[in-house]
């Protein structure tokens, strides 16, 4: 990334304006929490920013490779704490045993449903009361996702709902514990709301296995007031529980300065993978690409060559045919690769194994790559204009939840727009430039 790009994030950081949160009882009565459980940290407040919502800012300057927040675990939800609940019992007798996740999940809306008699209320309180990712989608906005992207954000939702249905018998087995139906309280809409706030908000965190639990991994644990650090993806930092402190610690390897926000960064995801798990899309994201589906792809065959169905078997067999992808730099390796074999005449299929390799093409076929390279470019482009457009009309008159949700597509969008807006200049250039290349040996060959 150039060094404008960074002072660009520096600029947009130091203007996204904090107002301190410290004394909205909400928060306030989180911290009493934590500190009666422990934690004891005021390096880390609460704050409202004005480009990401609620972080935590730094009271003070935080140096390279110091521990920005380090939480005991006594502070932790895991399926441990659910195992020494009053669901505990219920868990260990009901066979087959349920998973980790949705052990986690029951627990949620249990304390949920408990309020302000339930032991977890002040970190309860204060998670999100609903959630932009796909999963809370209407049809409408999920046609608006790229086509992979809502191919798995379909399938997302078809597991939320099926793990539903599954868990129906568990639910009611739980009614002793409550005076409502389990329907009322173990709806779709509860396990959904619980999903996402495993599925966005846990720590990484390896458990032993319990014989209660289904084999399935057992690596969450919900980090009240930890799970508040936003996602920056240039941040750098080792986080993890130390054995030796006994907390789940995460250390600044740039260090923060004071009155700034702390990050933590996820990991180095594309914008589709941060809109599916989390329900975001990070600004500026340097991993950001655009992707070539298969049903895109096909647009650049030639149902007259012969040999189409044995390349896209070599395509398949060397995995190039996913991951085809469009960046802020152009069309990717991997995409014109695969354009390249695509390009490859009857007489040349000895070059199949040295192009996927990187060996170099006659002009004309390079021509020919670059020429669908732009025409992909193109589609796509035309694709995310005309979801914008279709955005723009259901933005109309709807409710803040749905304005939300188009909100994090439309970002999408927009930063989609802007990469094949640049691959298609770079393209342009690479093409322009061809008459100037050098005849290749291959091209000597044709």
């Amino acid at each position: 990334m150039g060094t404008q790009g960074r002072r660009g994030r520096r600029k947009r950081r130091k203007k996204d304006a904090q107002v301190t949160l410290c004394h909205e009882l909400q928060f306030a009565d989180l911290r009493r929490w934590l500190k009666l459980r422990g934690f004891r940290s005021k390096v880390l407040v609460p704050a409202q920013f004005k480009n990401t919502g609620r972080g935590l800012m730094s009271t003070e300057s935080i140096k390279a490779n110091d521990v920005m927040i380090a939480l005991p675990e006594s502070c932790l939800l895991t399926t441990r704490t659910v195992l020494k609940s009053y669901i505990g019992e219920y868990l260990k007798r009901w066979m087959p045993p349920v998973s980790p996740l949705l052990a986690l999940c029951v627990f949620l809306i249990s304390e949920r449903h408990f309020a302000r008699s339930s032991e977890w209320w002040p970190y309860i309180s204060v998670l999100p009361q609903t959630y932009t990712c796909p999963v809370y989608f209407s049809d409408s906005v999920m046609n608006l996702l790229p086509s992979g992207l809502r191919t798995k954000a379909v399938k997302q939702r078809q597991q939320v709902k099926e793990l539903h249905e599954s868990s129906a018998a568990f639910f009611t087995s739980l009614q002793p514990l409550f005076s409502q139906p389990m329907a009322g309280i173990f709806s779709y809409d509860a396990l959904r709301w619980a999903w996402c706030s495993v599925n966005t908000r846990t720590v990484y965190m390896r458990h032993d296995q319990s014989p209660y639990l289904s084999t399935e991994p057992d690596v969450y644990a919900l980090a009240p007031y930890l799970d508040l650090l936003n996602h920056c993806p240039d941040v750098q930092v080792e986080a993890g529980f130390s054995p030796v402190s006994g907390c789940y610690e995460v250390r600044s390897v740039q260090g923060c300065r004071r009155f700034h926000q702390a990050f933590i960064c996820y990991g180095p995801h594309d914008s589709q993978r941060l809109l599916l798990e989390y329900g975001f899309v990070a600004p500026g994201n340097p991993h950001a690409v655009v992707y070539v589906g298969h049903d895109t792809l096909k647009l650049c065959f030639d149902t007259k060559d012969r040999q189409l169905s044995q390349k896209m078997l070599f395509l398949k067999e060397n995995g190039f045919l996913v991951n085809l992808t469009f960046s802020l730099e152009g069309p990717s390796w991997r995409l014109m690769t695969a354009l390249r074999l695509l390009s490859l005449k009857p007489d040349q299929y000895d070059l199949w194994k040295s192009v996927l390799l990187g060996a170099a093409v006659s002009q004309d076929r390079e021509k020919w790559s670059i020429q669908k390279a732009q025409m992909l470019c193109q589609l796509l482009l035309e694709e995310s204009i005309h979801a914008l457009e279709e955005l723009a009309d259901l933005k109309e008159g709807t409710d803040s939840s749905l304005k939300n949700q188009l909100a994090v597509v439309e970002s999408l969008r927009h930063e989609e727009k802007a990469i094949l807006g640049c691959s298609q200049e770079m393209l342009g250039i690479q093409r322009q430039q061809l008459p100037c290349l050098r005849a290749t040996t291959h091209n000597q060959a044709d």
